[in-house]
């Protein structure tokens, strides 16, 4: 026997009905509703064996009231008519109260989308627990065989999104996504790896489970290396940990107003407008805005309601555009651009065998872990290394070495890039491994 799902998901003309009711009833003199239904299931293991099982269905309504620069929400997370009807009552009481926005923009007229069609998976929707927990058994099973103690998390998703507001924007998307991350441990040693795709089948779990297990026997009894700055090899999973920070900083804002590694500065230290076209990263590192990318085909448009377009970021490690929100692109006469995601990192056909072979003496990051800010004005990170870390001799993986903190400016770090792999997806990014010429670590750790 089968079991099967019984999808319920709301259909476009569903979703835009029902934002569009929720306009309608509006008594403000502007409103902006959002609609979010999402459906998704998770199988999670330890010690080889599936410990839980998880199916979530979840509904949220938002309603943005305006009133000249007043505004403010509510939300609702039931469907019926009469419960919208007082979120949007509560809606416009609360806007009524609100003092002005000092950062006031007005409604966005509609918009123009990119002529695409998101990914959406009928075979991810529809997947039976029972086939889930099959895929994971097969995980499960090949862990006890090698002598490992597996874990992680098999999940699925689909989710619809809706927007519309009372100057006439309206916006539908649904997507689908599977996420699998797994950890191999043994004694001292440990491996993880993670990957994310828009459908279930497209997701690599035998060959990471046998590279995770592979590496996790590899990384026992460890060895000690002192702190300094050496060459690094990083796999794509470790570098989309770091690459991620360059992309959030690159805020238009903040930048112009001195608060950012973006930021250009005068001879009297003060902000003199940012380094759009300066040659700041290694000539290698080449990233866009690029949600119709196939190995993502995301979403066409933000929250808000502002196109999520393709976007040229660094172009032969050259920044070529900043984020700018609506208010400041307002304010510097600019067209906003949203969100700097999903990101997308030109690869090469190198392999990481490949960056190892050709590096001499340095070291292999499998994950970057707890990476969290010291200096946000230079960008610089502190974080740890986890989960197999190895001593690379003569363009070979000599042996395990004990974990380290690392603090590194990330934008030296791009400026660094001497090599790059083939990319690969996780979670809402495609990165490469890369190789970097210097990377500082500043002590041995005791994480595993």
């Amino acid at each position: 026997m089968t079991l099967a799902t019984a999808p319920t998901l709301l259909s476009e003309d569903e979703a835009l009905s029902l934002v569009e009711s929720a306009i309608k009833q509006s008594e403000a003199e502007g409103v902006f509703v959002s609609l979010k239904k999402s459906e998704s299931a998770l199988s999670r293991f330890s010690e080889n064996q599936i410990s839980q099982n998880i199916t979530q269905n979840r509904f949220n309504l938002t309603i943005t009231s305006y009133f000249g620069k007043r505004s403010a929400s509510a939300s609702t997370t039931e469907l019926d008519p009469e419960a919208i009807t007082q979120t949007i009552r509560r809606s416009e009481a609360l806007a009524r109260f609100a003092p002005e926005d000092p950062e006031w923009v007005p409604l966005l007229e509609p918009q123009t989308y990119e002529q695409r069609t998101p990914a959406f998976d009928q075979g991810t929707v529809t997947l039976p627990p029972l086939a889930r927990g099959e895929m994971v058994q097969r995980v499960c099973s090949r862990c006890r065989d090698a002598g490992v103690d597996g874990s992680g998390t098999l999940s699925t998703s689909a989710s619809v999104q809706a927007v519309g507001n009372s100057l006439g924007l309206q916006a539908f998307n649904r997507e689908t996504g599977a996420d699998f991350s797994f950890t191999a441990r043994i004694d001292s040693g440990s491996s993880w790896n993670q990957r994310t795709a828009w459908a279930v089948e497209h997701l690599p779990i035998e060959e990471m489970t046998e590279q995770v297990i592979e590496r996790a026997l590899a990384s026992r009894n460890p060895r000690e290396v002192q702190p300094g700055t050496y060459r690094v090899v990083f796999d794509a999973a470790a570098f989309a940990s770091l690459l991620g920070w360059v992309m959030w900083n690159l805020d238009a804002r903040a930048a112009d107003e001195g608060r950012s590694f973006m930021s250009r500065t005068d001879e009297a230290g003060k902000p003199a407008g940012n380094r759009l076209g300066e040659q700041m990263f290694s000539p290698l590192v080449q990233v866009q805005r690029h949600p119709a990318h196939p190995l993502l085909r995301s979403s066409r448009f933000f929250d808000n309601g502002l196109g999520n377009n393709y976007l040229e970021v660094i172009k032969d490690g050259i920044p070529q555009a900043l984020s700018y929100s609506r208010y400041w692109a307002q304010e510097q006469r600019k067209e906003p651009t949203g969100a700097m995601s999903p990101i997308v990192m030109a690869g090469s056909q190198q392999s990481l065998p490949d960056l190892i072979a050709q590096t001499e003496r340095g070291i292999l990051v499998s994950r970057a872990w707890y990476v969290r800010y010291v200096n946000l004005r230079k960008l610089e990170v502190t974080g740890m290394t986890r989960d197999g870390t190895f001593w690379i001799e003569n363009g070979q993986i000599a042996y395990p070495i004990k974990n380290l903190r690392f603090n590194q400016s990330l934008p030296e770090m791009l400026r660094d890039v001497e090599a790059i792999s083939t990319a690969q997806r996780f979670g809402s990014s495609v990165v490469p491994g890369v190789r970097v010429q210097a990377f500082n670590f500043s002590s041995v750790t005791d994480s595993v």
